[in-house]
């Protein structure tokens, strides 16, 4: 998580988690399968947001959780794990509960 600027540290984007989190995300993890279904769930999800904000349909636990796969660069073989669980549940869940929690997240070995 970052402070609440509405700037982001150059080479960043800023987005939000479901429950308010903001993230300043390396650009370069933008390209990751995690981040790329993570934006695609939340364009389904939320749309375009009409004030420019980006909001991920999961919890700060999970984003601080997928940020730090990325940044011990996880095998593809535990991003996929981790992407399965993640598209799974939220299926799962879309008629009690749009974002995911922390019990989504089945992957805790990399």
């Amino acid at each position: 998580m970052s402070s609440s600027s509405s700037v982001a540290v150059k080479g960043h984007c800023v987005v939000y988690t479901a429950d308010g989190a903001r993230f300043e995300v390396p650009l370069a993890y933008l390209s990751t399968a995690i981040i790329g279904e993570l934006l695609s769930m939340s364009h389904d999800e939320f749309g375009f947001a009409s004030d420019g904000r980006i909001t991920l349909p999961c919890d700060a636990a999970v984003m601080k959780y997928v940020l730090c796969l990325l940044r011990r660069n996880a095998s593809e073989e535990v991003e996929r794990a981790l992407l399965s669980s993640v598209v799974r549940t939220c299926h799962q869940d879309s008629g009690t509960e749009s974002s995911m929690g922390v019990r989504s997240v089945a992957v805790s070995s990399f």
